[in-house]
């Protein structure tokens, strides 16, 4: 018999698109993958080189618990180098990627039957890692009219005796959006902890992203090298928490992980120190396919109610060719070879719209926008 926490969990539908690609490409066809969140970049030639010293030099074995004490000090000299904030090393439980942290934080903050609070849309696994530890979703609808920002009243409507936590994410998947300096304020004031995701810092184009721990030192913050660092494979994050639950995270990460990967950690010290370069080229590339990726979709006759100004994701109202973004999202895959995730991945607050990712070379997203342009001519 199969728990019912188990059971429930929903399929995260992009991976499903994913697999889907992968088994049409075992078959012989090319297809343009524009769908996954996943840099296309390999690891920063530092990390890569610390990484081979550690192994060389037995680096190999369990670490602190809450995460070798050399890669949470460059974790809080980064914060206060960016954004003037204080963070006490021992404040920082570094993870197997950002997926535990999640968990845990969740699993400090909630009892089964209680609520926690997320926009609508939003990334498609806080829902399911809400529902495994027993808890309940309330959906915040942000509108695209309003640039997916919060407004004070529709989130204080929701607040209830059973809220425990509200998550935010800023640069937000699947919108690309930051959350503005007003609503992190707002959302700071509110007698609700929160959960910053802000595995997106670092790559944002135009604005400056913001931690919420510059408005309160009450949050749980959300990071990881995954995203900024190229690193998705290393497994690598980080949970930053009040000092108050650090002793019961310590205890949850001993017994349910043990500790991060020991050299994926020296690579992590190495992309915080000598990283910087590294990712400004990469930010460079992604904002040169950002900026055409918006200038075509547009040209194809897709609305884009928010330019995204931080990530890799471009978030377009599809309604106009389906109000399905399931059956559309696979109807391309079969007919176009592209890649795309649906909008419902995100919430219901995500049906009509596509999600379409530029972390793939200028000359792949050219290809699969031409495809796409094809696709839409023969509707």
């Amino acid at each position: 018999m199969t728990a019912s926490r188990v059971k429930e969990i929903k399929p995260f539908i992009v991976m499903e698109v994913l697999e889907k690609a992968h088994a049409m490409e075992q078959e012989g066809k090319h297809i343009i993958h524009l769908e996954v969140g996943e840099p296309d970049f390999d690891i920063p030639q530092c990390v890569n080189e610390a990484i081979c010293q550690a192994l060389t030099e037995g680096r190999t074995h369990y670490t602190h618990s809450l995460g070798d004490p050399e890669l949470r000090k460059a974790i809080a000299r980064q914060y206060l180098d960016e954004y003037g904030v204080v963070v006490d090393p021992d404040q920082i439980v570094v993870t197997s990627g950002s997926s535990p942290a999640i968990l845990m934080a969740l699993s400090v903050l909630c009892e089964a039957g209680d609520e926690v609070l997320i926009s609508d849309p939003a990334y498609a696994c806080y829902d399911n890692f809400i529902h495994y530890i027993g808890a309940t979703t309330v959906r915040i609808p942000v509108s695209p009219q309003d640039g997916f920002q919060f407004h004070a009243e529709d989130v204080i409507q929701k607040i209830g005796p059973k809220t425990r936590a509200i998550i935010i994410n800023s640069p937000m998947n699947p919108t690309g959006n930051l959350l503005t300096e007003e609503s992190l304020r707002m959302m700071a004031s509110l007698d609700v902890p929160i959960i910053s995701d802000e595995i997106y810092h670092g790559l944002v184009y135009q604005q400056k992203a913001h931690t919420i721990l510059e408005y309160t030192d009450q949050a749980f913050v959300l990071n990881g090298f995954s995203k900024r660092y190229a690193m998705t494979g290393l497994r690598l994050g980080y949970l930053i928490a009040p000092q108050k639950y650090i002793r019961v995270l310590q205890k949850m990460q001993q017994n349910l992980f043990i500790c991060a990967s020991s050299t994926a950690q020296r690579g992590g010290i190495a992309a915080l120190e000598l990283g910087t370069e590294a990712v400004s080229k990469m930010l460079t590339v992604y904002d040169e396919r950002r900026k055409y990726m918006i200038s075509r979709l547009k040209e194809l006759g897709f609305s884009i109610p928010v330019e995204p100004t931080g990530a890799f994701y471009v978030f377009v109202d599809a309604s106009h060719l389906s109000g399905d973004s399931y059956q559309l999202a696979f109807d391309i895959l079969e007919k176009a070879h592209v890649g795309v995730t649906p909008g419902i991945d995100f919430g219901p607050g995500g049906e009509g719209y596509l999600r379409f990712s530029y972390a793939n070379s200028l000359e792949n997203i050219k290809e699969g926008l031409d495809r796409l342009e094809k696709y839409i001519q023969n509707r």
